[in-house]
């Protein structure tokens, strides 16, 4: 359960990455009609027909941020809940919150343009909240009474090696 725990707080970093990555070619695109002499209004805007360079960031951006980060991050806060690592149910909460804020900022948007800044700003914090959460699990000592088949053939080795010196 810690790697998989650990895999979606990873893949939750890198979707934001993702976010970025794919806003960032969406404006590129859409900065490039503007400097070929195209008119950004409304309507094309509504016909969701651009056909432009970087149209399909905006898609990658809503689906990402709309869909696929807030389901890895209720399934990383389910999934912590079976993880016996100090923190890991805190730092899944904590992801999910700063989740839950980005869509809402998300939407919230289009009627106060202002809000992009904190929109931006949280999605850091989403990753240094994911990035925190996979590293405090890996890092953690297993807790007591939770064993692998390392301490197990650890275990046997050590009682074979007691008993050879008994006999």
């Amino acid at each position: 359960m810690r790697r998989f725990y650990t895999g979606l707080a990873w893949a939750i970093a890198a979707s934001v990455v993702v976010q970025a990555a794919a806003i960032a070619f969406a404006f590129g695109g859409l900065l490039n009609r503007v400097s070929n002499g195209d008119v950004v209004d409304k309507a094309l805007l509504e016909s969701r027909q651009s056909g432009g360079t970087g149209e399909a960031g905006f898609w990658i951006h809503g689906i990402v941020g709309g869909a696929v980060i807030p389901l890895l991050a209720i399934v990383l806060v389910v999934v912590s809940f079976f993880v016996r690592a100090r923190g890991a149910k805190l730092w899944a909460a904590i992801t999910l919150a700063l989740v839950a804020a980005q869509v809402t900022l998300g939407f919230t948007i289009v009627g106060a343009p202002y809000l992009g800044l904190i929109h931006g700003a949280n999605a850091l914090a989403i990753v240094a909240a994911a990035v925190i959460a996979a590293m405090r699990v890996r890092r953690m000592p297993r807790a007591p009474g939770e064993r692998t088949a390392a301490t197990e053939a650890g275990a046997d080795q050590e009682e074979a090696t007691s008993n050879a010196v008994s006999a």
